[in-house]
């Protein structure tokens, strides 16, 4: 995402605006926050931005993409868990994270309007990563025998991505949302019937 610069010093700097901007939209949150007021709120003019971002856009998604790295280098899930706890694990990080949850929902929702090509094409790539990775999971877990497999793990991959969305989106509208406790029931639903 963006333009990282052809030489080491470009790629430094550009990381240092996205850790920076990370900050301002915990401090500040998305709303309102133009290319202009967020170049002068991390301190580098304009056209530096510009350099590295085309739009607010991309500029955003970028944001996303690096506090995700940055969070799943410090969390990554364990090779041993199950498609239902590498999803609560997910969120449950998502949720300590101020803004990235919001940020998240932003972003997929304005992947959906047409223009919308830097979003669109990052989002529809992760949720192939992400489906895909859980199907190799919870197609492991069938063999096992400790998920259910009347039901694709295509399929049930797909439900516990929209279900972790949807519960993340629930939570923002109202805290009190137990989301670790919710998204954990998920492993119940999924269980061999007898």
């Amino acid at each position: 995402m963006g333009r990282p610069g052809a030489y080491a010093k470009g790629v430094a700097r550009r990381r240092e605006i996205l850790d920076r901007a990370i900050e301002v939209f915990q401090e500040r949150g998305l709303q309102g926050t133009s290319l202009r007021r967020i170049a002068e709120a991390i301190g580098v003019s304009h056209a530096a931005l510009l350099h590295y971002f085309e739009s607010r856009e991309q500029l955003l998604v970028a944001v996303y993409e690096h506090a995700e790295i940055q969070r799943g280098i410090r969390d990554p899930h364990p090779v041993d868990a199950t498609g239902v706890e590498t999803m609560v694990r997910s969120a449950v990080v998502n949720v300590t994270v101020p803004g990235l949850v919001e940020l998240y929902s932003t972003l997929v929702a304005g992947a959906l309007e047409s223009g919308s090509e830097h979003g669109k094409r990052f989002f529809t790539a992760r949720f192939e990563r992400v489906r895909r990775d859980l199907v190799e999971r919870l197609a492991a877990e069938q063999r096992a025998g400790t998920v259910r497999d009347d039901v694709s793990a295509e399929h049930l991959a797909a439900l516990l991505v929209a279900a972790s969305d949807g519960l993340q989106v629930q939570w923002l509208l109202d805290p009190s949302i137990e989301l670790e406790r919710t998204l954990a029931s998920l492993s119940v639903l999924l269980r061999p019937s007898r």
